[in-house]
């Protein structure tokens, strides 16, 4: 079973804490030898810049100081989040559901492939790069369409993915998104050309995840 919630629009920094209370409740039920739980939280962030614990600082190319840039202790580098941006956090105990955090990290992508195939967007992922890509056979026009960075202790994992679905794509000229400098970053608005319905693209995506999970 999967728990499903929505935290709606909520800062970063908030939604960090939050979920850092329920991976450490997890964690603590694994020791105790207590049942877990797997929940996948849904939510967006008001405009921010997020570095992995490992990412480059120097992939900051413009710090005007208009969007918050946060430390954070997810894998990956540097990338934006804001409106129009599905954002998820699978909290799941990956033993419970019988592999590791390689297959974690493949089902969230096919989840995601799977996902915007629904639109008639055809995207694939990208050999050692994580995420969600299109056209990745022509260099000159790969770019990414769902970001992913996550951190796994005693196979419990927290952070996540970002999907832009009409995400402002003008905040990632100030970065070199996840590190790349030779790549770019798409939308399911910017591809398709029209405002897309995030509830039913949440309602869609839960609906892959547990295909994928379950």
């Amino acid at each position: 079973m999967i728990n499903l919630t929505d935290w709606h629009t909520i800062d970063y920094a908030l939604a960090w804490e939050k979920q850092e209370e329920i991976f450490n409740r997890q964690i603590l039920n694994k020791q105790q030898n207590l049942p877990t739980e797997n929940t996948l939280i849904f939510c967006s962030h008001p405009h921010v810049y997020t570095i992995g614990k490992s990412g480059n600082a120097g992939n900051m190319l413009l710090d005007d100081g208009s969007v918050p840039v946060i430390r954070t202790n997810r894998g990956g580098d540097i990338t934006y989040h804001g409106e129009g941006q599905i954002v998820g956090y699978p909290i799941f105990d990956l033993e419970s559901l019988g592999i590791g955090l390689k297959d974690y990290i493949n089902k969230l992508e096919t989840a995601i492939i799977s996902t915007l195939a629904m639109y008639n967007i055809e995207s694939e992922q990208l050999n050692n790069a994580t995420g969600v890509w299109l056209d990745t056979n022509n260099p000159a026009k790969c770019r990414k369409i769902c970001a992913i960075g996550v951190r796994s202790s005693r196979f419990v994992t927290m952070h996540g993915f970002a999907l832009n679905v009409n995400t402002d794509l003008s905040y990632f000229s100030k970065i070199n998104p996840c590190g790349f400098t030779d790549k770019g970053v798409t939308s399911m608005q910017a591809e398709l050309g029209r405002k897309i319905d995030e509830e039913e693209v949440k309602n869609r995506l839960f609906e892959k995840i547990k295909k994928e999970f379950l």
